[in-house]
């Protein structure tokens, strides 16, 4: 074998297809564009949703309720979570970077702790969010509630 010998396999080429080149190309006369109409002509743009007149899919089904685009997604967690983690992780301090690390979270999101459960230890929390219960529960046991911005 020599490198002037070395071919693709059959197959896996083929030739480009040369549109609008005449009779001989295979693809003459309307070059594969069919007869007449829009999509014949020259500098034809199909809109989004454009359905030749049909009427569009957007416009045939209903409108539902409302998506608030400003709201604000938390990753929640329960006391009773809390206590749990504390324990499996031995986790003392409840921050973001300390979730992060152990895998409990993503960088971008934003923790909100609620009042389900009961908490015991004493925590030291950095979160972005609490409910009124969870931080009285919270100062109850003996921990701090730092809420970041």
């Amino acid at each position: 074998m020599k490198l002037h010998t070395l071919r693709p396999a059959k197959g896996a080429t083929k030739k480009e297809k040369r549109i609008g080149r005449g009779e001989a190309s295979g693809k003459g006369g309307t070059s594969t564009k069919g007869n007449k109409g829009q999509q014949a002509r020259t500098g034809y743009q199909s809109k989004l949703g454009h359905e030749g007149g049909q009427m569009p899919i957007q416009r045939r089904i209903p409108k539902r309720g409302f998506k608030n685009h400003d709201r604000t997604e938390y990753k929640v967690f329960n006391l009773g979570q809390v206590e749990e983690l504390s324990s499996k992780y031995g986790i003392t301090d409840f921050s973001m970077e300390v979730l992060f690390m152990n895998g409990l979270i993503n960088r971008t999101d934003k923790v909100k702790i609620l009042a389900n459960g009961e908490i015991k230890s004493k925590i030291t929390f950095k979160v972005n969010a609490a409910s009124a219960k969870a931080k009285t529960a919270i100062e109850a046991a003996g921990g701090s509630l730092e809420i970041l911005k």
